[in-house]
């Protein structure tokens, strides 16, 4: 019996061989790289996905776990292998006042349609909403809220996995602590998760946004970092925009919450910052109306096209001490000057001190930055993408050569001394937790991480 006879066979109705299907899963939000699978698998419960990765450890047959598809570089697929669907298993509630349990096939724009209703939010959210539980927890998760609450996955108190090996587990901090820590920020290298339970906290009925615009990146980076360490705002992102033919202005992105009878201070909030004054944009939203923001703009980018271009993005985070620099020769090379046209680019604080995942690297010092260029390529010029992907690459190099490390979600290839020097002493334990979860070493090749 052949492979693909003996997994139809196996697992009849709930795998997909169809062409349609197999395209879809050699996709993602990245459009750069391809890798078809054998098959997916929609498992209509946790027995499918226990059952598929018992038959394909053995068999050395790579598994992926696909969500919202939002990876950019092939990092969620399988090669002739396996991609497990997991948008079927998106069950939300029920909402307690402190907490939800929310499987891993969710979007996080699901999440929310069951807390909201009930006052109830997770206290760091990423900024698209569309990108799923699982894939985002494995990520380490990234949001505005981040310098006072940490990582998404920091907001996690129980998780529902399955291991490489097969093994149904549900652990947490003081239950099989060493395979919570390793699923979390692990990049799926160690199990499937299945479900979560989160930590929720009163969602605010209003919020108002501030919109601080700054001429020069010294005192912009002083501000986002005294902000930062103040806690002054519940909320705080921040952008570089292109000022002119040549230069770069800032804006700090800043949000406070309220409730419509007592706004915030604005004089105690922005007091002693050195933003133009004249400059400042302040409005009034409601919060359900502040975290879908970004759903507009997705709606714009399909209604155009652009959703499905390639988007080469590189997420780095740099330290206080050498973000000034860094940013600034990137920001003036010829090679990323399309981003002057063509995507955002993301540029705000967090502590390291917050940031609670073990295997979630950062650069040394309690201040850091986000530093995210978030480009897109124009359709059918595969030239155009290959020489955004070698701007990448540079930019890290020069970031890491000044102390920055990767947000390991980029289109970036990554060798084997890249991994080793992104995870440093933490790297033997994260190859033994490989060994023992994922014996068979099956689980998120695409990331090309060797262990």
């Amino acid at each position: 019996m052949t492979l693909a006879a003996d997994l139809a066979t196996r697992f009849e109705q709930a795998l997909d061989t169809r062409p349609e299907a197999l395209r879809e899963a050699a996709q993602d939000f990245g459009h750069i790289v391809s890798a078809p699978p054998l098959a997916v698998l929609r498992p209509p419960s946790v027995a499918g996905i226990r059952d598929l990765l018992e038959f394909a450890g053995p068999r050395g047959i790579p598994v992926s776990v696909r969500g919202g598809g939002h990876s950019m570089y092939g990092q969620g697929q399988a090669g002739g292998g396996i991609v497990l669907d997991m948008r079927g298993l998106n069950r939300v509630g029920p909402v307690a006042d402190d907490q939800v349990t929310v499987q891993a096939g969710a979007s996080w724009r699901e999440v929310l349609a069951a807390t909201l209703p009930h006052g109830r939010t997770p206290p760091v959210l990423t900024d698209y909403l569309g990108a799923g539980v699982g894939g985002v927890l494995s990520a380490g998760g990234l949001g505005g809220a981040g310098h006072r609450h940490g990582l998404v996955a920091d907001q996690v108190l129980e998780l529902e996995v399955v291991t490489g090996a097969g093994e149904h587990r549900v652990c947490s901090p003081g239950r099989d602590a060493e395979l919570f820590h390793a699923v979390l920020a692990g990049l799926g290298q160690c199990a499937v998760i299945v479900s979560a339970t989160l930590r929720l906290v009163p969602a605010p009925t209003r919020i108002r946004r501030y919109c601080l615009y700054y001429a020069g990146l010294t005192r912009y980076l002083a501000d986002q970092r005294r902000l930062a360490e103040e806690q002054r705002f519940r909320y705080l992102e921040g952008q570089a925009r292109p000022d002119g033919e040549h230069g770069w202005r800032y804006m700090i992105e800043a949000v406070a919450p309220h409730d419509g009878s007592c706004p915030p201070d604005d004089a105690a909030l922005l007091d002693g910052l050195g933003h133009d004054p004249a400059a400042r944009e302040t409005e009034d939203l409601g919060y359900d109306e502040f975290v879908h923001r970004v759903d507009t703009d997705e709606e714009v980018l399909r209604e155009t096209g652009e959703w499905v271009y390639p988007h080469p993005w590189l997420n780095l985070l740099l330290p206080h001490d050498s973000a000034e620099h860094v940013v600034g020769a990137v920001l003036a090379d010829p090679a990323f000057r399309d981003l002057r046209d063509n995507g955002p680019v993301l540029l705000y604080p967090l502590l390291s001190g917050r940031l609670r995942a073990p295997l979630f690297s950062r650069p040394a010092g309690e201040v850091l930055y986000l530093f995210a260029l978030l480009r897109t390529a124009p359709p059918g010029s595969p030239e155009t993408v290959a020489a955004m992907v070698a701007a990448n690459r540079a930019a890290y190099e020069l970031a890491r050569s000044r102390g920055a490390v990767a947000y390991p979600v980029n289109a970036l290839p990554m060798s084997e001394a890249d991994w080793r020097d992104h995870y440093g002493g933490r790297g033997p334990a994260f190859a033994a937790a490989k060994r023992r979860y994922d014996p068979h070493r099956v689980l998120a090749r695409g990331h090309g991480l060797r262990l």
